[in-house]
């Protein structure tokens, strides 16, 4: 799979954290902390493309403490970044590691699999091996902030609806993992992880973006208009009209970008 810049993460990294449902959370760091014993540091998290350690630092400041913290990602570069952030806070091991060998995934010993932003780049292929793994072992799942295809832009523009089917259909592209379930990922998970006998709750976690964050706005109008423009039919001069538009309302005007969080646990606590 295909990695992402340090700035990009960062940049994105306060809006995920606003988004995400805190219910979810709550109610997976308690299930976690049902056995009679207290949390120890033998409770492992594992997170899946964890990039700089986004969902460690929302986890922990909802409440999540004494875990060790299994960051797995391709890219080294990110891990080491993680390393630097928090290495002498936490309980960290790090794990380079090709995410599509699920095989070769570090999930021994996991109580929970967690991923952030992940699964709609990922593939049925991919989600179906992971569960496969993770329900041998009766270990819990929580993967925030996958994209549902909607997107509402203020003010409107005659070609918002164009350019977001467009995007929705370039989210289905392969993103490193085969052909991505882009907007369907949630549902996905929801019907297979339930087939699998987990008991699944999944909560709206959408990115509501103003003006204060102007950066991520213009950074994203840059990446739609760059992932529509070509084999999608939608005329350049067009695009490029829309994209000044947007640009000119980045200080100014609101978006709102659709995301699911979703949490499975098994029917039997590992």
């Amino acid at each position: 799979m295909s990695s992402f810049s340090i700035a990009w993460l960062d940049l994105r990294e306060p809006a995920d954290f606003s988004a995400r449902d805190k219910s979810l959370v709550n109610h997976a760091l308690n299930w976690l902390g049902q056995k009679e014993d207290p949390i120890s540091p033998d409770r492992i998290l594992v997170d899946l493309g964890s990039g700089t350690g986004s969902t460690l630092r929302a986890l922990t400041k909802l409440g999540a403490s004494n875990f060790v913290w299994r960051l797995v990602d391709l890219d080294g570069k990110l891990l080491d970044e993680a390393l630097k952030r928090h290495g002498k806070q936490l309980l960290i091991e790090d794990y380079q590691a090709d995410l599509t060998v699920v095989n070769e995934l570090p999930l021994t010993g996991a109580n929970i699999v967690t991923a952030s932003a992940l699964f709609d780049l990922a593939s049925r292929e991919f989600c179906d091996a992971l569960i496969a793994r993770i329900d041998s072992r009766k270990t819990a799942i929580y993967a925030a902030l996958n994209y549902d295809g909607t997107t509402q832009w203020s003010p409107q523009h005659p070609l918002d609806e164009a350019v977001l089917a467009a995007f929705n259909k370039d989210q289905l592209r392969d993103k490193g993992f085969g052909p991505a379930l882009g907007p369907a990922a949630t549902a996905y998970l929801k019907t297979q992880l339930e087939n699998a006998g987990y008991t699944v709750q999944i909560a709206a976690s959408p990115w509501q973006l103003h003006g204060q964050q102007q950066q991520l706005v213009e950074a994203l109008i840059d990446g739609v208009a760059n992932a529509v423009a070509h084999d999608y039919g939608i005329d350049q001069n067009a695009l490029d009209e829309w994209k000044q538009f947007r640009l000119q309302h980045a200080a100014t005007g609101n978006c709102t970008i659709g995301h699911w969080d979703l949490l499975a646990l098994p029917a039997t606590k590992s």
